[in-house]
This record gives structure tokens, C-alpha cells and sequence, in this order.
């Protein structure tokens, strides 16, 4: 196709989180324009917000996503325990960890078995997966089930979960139910581990590579979810207060969703921006299935997030075990009468010792910040909550940028393949299942 005209325009209806398009437009060889619109109606959390006690913030801003409810809720809890000057108990904290490590690894296996494996095995679905092999698909359910036991004996349930509250939980975890949820983790480590690299260490991920800047939080001694500094692969790292020195959003003319760029512009966050800064940090048997994934950090290829998100469900696994075993050994404490939490309405509020406060975690598909103003009785004035998709969406542009002009000379349906596997890989929403672009070719 090199040489010609060529109008590829992408149109998606069928999703449940949003409605993209993808525009590429070659004049005589030449890329003219690359697009990704999100043509979605905005739906005005941040509006929301304002005018509301501040402990609603947090059943509010969970239902922003009923894949990263946990995530939601832990940034907007973190956000007022930073303006109200609050430290979490150990065990507090520690729960909140568990808790966004069940998450990861639910989102991760809905992502990597259900959505992206089918592209990699030329089905169009996972429906065809299922019938070919059936115990992948049968590892990514006990996986996801696995996930949702434990942020249900944690919290209530995962989507929205009930009893994550500012400064503590309004229910107690009991030790015998520790010890069950820990069993369940070692089972699935040890049965379905080594199924799934079998499987997913065989796929075949398209030679392709930019660099980019890589963006998440980072700690010593910790593969980051839950706290850290926010550390940027080329400008270095930035308190969670300082994230706009980072993190710039600004509307652009093709897209409703807002798109984010930083000194070094665009970026990525995400489980491979996480793999490629912190892998250091990973726990043993992940970086065990990163080399037997043949995945090397750095890795400048958006094709092996895939991949990525395999390694740090294996960590989340370690690491979730280790947890438990430090609850375990100190003992579980019902912490609601000697420091009751701040659950709602009822809650006499302590007052906002700083106007405004800050709170960052590494939700699934990557950095998300929530950041709220108050006034002097506990209102919300102002609510900017930052979502990972909006920060990939223009290092996705970037990568379509370098990609399309490389294939242009391919059949038409792999140039179609290699747009959907290369947007789906980012896993921006639960809706870019089966038929995420439909591309029509106009010569």
C-alpha cells in the first residue's frame, strides 16, 4: 500500500465504559493524521463531589469503575487522610495492600485471558478459547473468583466495596479466615502458574518498540501499588503533592476524554511502566515468569503489557502471602473501639487541618490521583481525579504514529489485528472484548 492514498477510520459503538474511534489518514505513502477519539459523554464525578461530607467521597468515587472500585476508594480515602493530617495503623495499611493486590490480579486475568489472548490465537473471541482450551480459560475464572473472595471477606465485595473508610474499616477480619484466604493463594500459585506460562510463553507478541517515559509510584523495598513517590523513567521522582510538576491534562479537539502530558510527553503508565521502574522490587517467582516470558526490563514494546500483567499476578499471589503471614504473626487487632473510623453521617468529623490533600495509588491500568479542596466545615469545593486510560491515550497515539507507517504495505485484515491488539494491550476498559475496532479502508 505504499505510495497510496489510504482512510482508515475506526468506528466502536459496542462498549460499556466508552465509544472510541481511530482515524489514520496516508496521503501518497505519507501519515497525515492519527487519531484516537473518544467520542463518550463525560460523567461529571468530579462534579459530583462538590458539596458533599467528605466521608461520602469515597462510595462516590468507587463507582467511577466497577473494575478498579478498591483503587478508587483507597485514592479518595488516602486524599482525605492527607488533608486531615491522618496515619493509618500498620494494620490498617496492610489490609488496603492486600486489598489492591486482589484487585490487580482480578483486572489482570480479565485483561490477560479474556481480552487479549484471543488476538494472539486468532480467535474472536474468548468463546472459541474456551473450547480449545479449556483450562485457561478455567485458571482465569479461579482467578478472578479467587480476587473476589478475598476483597468480599475484606470489605464486603469488591465493586464498591462497603467497609473501606477513612482511617480504618467498619468490619474485622478474622485470623481463621486469613488462614483460609492464604490456603486458596498457595493452591492457585502452585497449580495454575505454571499451566498459564505454558500457554502465554508460547503467544507470539508483535516486534515493535518505542521508547517512552514510564510513570508510576515507586518505594524502596516494595513493588509500589498502594504508596510511594511518583518516579518518571526520565525526569526523576515527584512527591504525591507535586504531581502536576508531572502530570498536565488539557482537552483536545478530537477526543471528550481529556488527554495527559508531562515534561517529557507522552507517557506511559501501566503494568509495564511499573514492570520497567520497578523490577527490582518484583517478589522472587515473578521475576522467575518474566524470564520464562522472555520479558527483560526495560522493555519498550506496548505488545508485552500482556505479559507485564502476568508477571505482577504472580507477585501480587507472593505478595498477598507475605502479608497475611505479618498479620498472622502479630495477631489481628479490632481496632473500631479504640480508633472508630470515619465511616459516614453519623461521624462526628474531626476537623480539615489542611484545605486540600492528595491521595495516589497504582490502580490496574496504571496511576490515578485524586486530589480534593475543602472548606472549613468538611465540604468538598473541588475534586480533580486523574484516570490512568487518560494519561495512556496520547503515548497510544504516539505508538499508532510509529506503527502505521511499518505495516502500511501488510494485508489489510493484520494491519486491523495489530491496531486492536496494540489499543487493547494498554487494557483501557472492560469493553474492548471482541470486536474492540471495526476498521473500514477507503483507497
Amino acid at each position: 500500500m505504499s505510495g497510496k492514498d489510504i482512510r482508515v477510520d475506526v468506528h466502536h459503538i459496542a462498549r460499556v465504559e466508552g465509544h472510541g474511534n481511530i482515524v489514520v489518514d496516508v496521503k501518497r505513502g505519507e501519515l497525515k493524521e492519527v487519531k484516537l477519539e473518544i467520542v463518550e459523554s463525560p460523567r461529571f464525578f468530579e462534579a459530583m463531589l462538590v458539596g458533599r461530607r467528605y466521608p461520602e467521597a469515597v462510595h462516590i468515587t468507587s463507582r467511577i469503575c466497577g473494575i478498579c472500585s478498591v483503587s478508587h476508594a483507597n485514592a479518595s480515602i488516602k486524599a482525605i487522610e492527607d488533608a486531615l493530617g491522618i496515619k493509618p495503623t500498620w494494620q490498617t495499611e496492610v489490609l488496603r495492600k492486600i486489598l489492591m493486590a486482589a484487585e490487580i490480579m482480578d483486572s489482570h486475568a480479565l485483561h490477560c485471558f479474556f481480552l487479549a489472548a484471543p488476538d494472539f490465537v486468532g480467535a474472536p473471541s474468548v468463546i472459541p478459547l474456551a473450547s480449545t482450551s479449556p483450562e485457561v480459560v478455567k485458571t482465569a475464572i479461579r482467578w478472578k473468583k479467587l480476587a473476589h473472595d478475598i476483597c468480599d471477606t475484606i470489605v464486603g465485595r469488591h465493586t464498591q466495596p462497603i467497609s473501606m473508610v477513612v482511617d480504618g474499616f467498619t468490619n474485622r477480619v478474622t485470623e481463621d479466615q486469613m488462614r483460609e484466604l492464604r490456603s486458596k493463594i498457595k493452591e492457585v500459585l502452585e497449580n495454575d502458574v505454571p499451566k498459564t506460562l505454558e500457554f502465554f510463553s508460547k503467544l507470539k507478541i508483535p516486534a515493535f518498540e518505542r521508547k517512552t517515559d514510564n510513570v508510576c509510584l515507586t518505594q524502596p523495598g516494595e513493588y509500589a501499588f498502594y504508596d510511594g513517590a511518583i518516579k518518571s523513567s526520565k525526569t526523576g521522582e515527584y512527591k504525591h503533592r507535586d504531581y502536576k510538576l508531572k502530570i498536565a491534562e488539557q482537552v483536545v479537539s478530537h477526543s471528550t476524554a481529556k488527554q495527559a502530558f508531562g515534561p517529557v510527553k507522552p507517557y506511559m503508565v501501566g503494568a509495564l511502566s511499573r514492570f520497567n521502574n520497578n523490577f527490582d522490587q518484583l517478589m522472587p517467582k515473578a521475576k522467575e515468569v518474566a524470564e520464562k516470558l522472555g520479558l527483560e526490563a526495560p522493555s519498550h514494546n506496548p505488545y508485552q503489557i500482556t505479559n507485564a500483567q502476568i508477571v505482577e499476578t504472580v507477585h501480587c499471589m507472593e505478595f498477598m502471602m507475605k502479608l497475611f503471614d505479618e498479620l498472622l504473626s502479630r495477631g489481628i487487632k479490632d481496632e473500631r473501639e479504640e480508633r472508630p473510623p470515619i465511616a459516614g453521617w453519623t461521624t462526628k468529623l474531626p476537623p480539615i487541618n489542611k484545605s486540600w490533600g492528595v491521595g495516589v495509588v497504582e490502580a490496574p491500568r496504571g496511576l490515578l490521583v485524586h486530589e480534593y479542596k475543602f472548606n472549613n466545615d468538611g465540604m468538598i469545593e473541588s475534586a480533580n481525579c486523574i484516570i490512568p486510560t487518560a494519561q495512556n491515550l496520547a503515548n497510544i497515539e504516539a505508538d499508532m504514529r510509529k506503527l502505521v507507517p511499518g505495516i502500511l504495505d501488510r494485508p489489510k485484515e493484520e494491519i486491523t489485528l495489530l491496531l486492536e491488539m496494540l489499543v487493547r494491550a494498554y487494557d483501557p476498559c472492560i469493553s474492548c472484548s471482541t470486536h474492540m475496532l471495526k476498521v473500514d479502508f477507503i483507497e
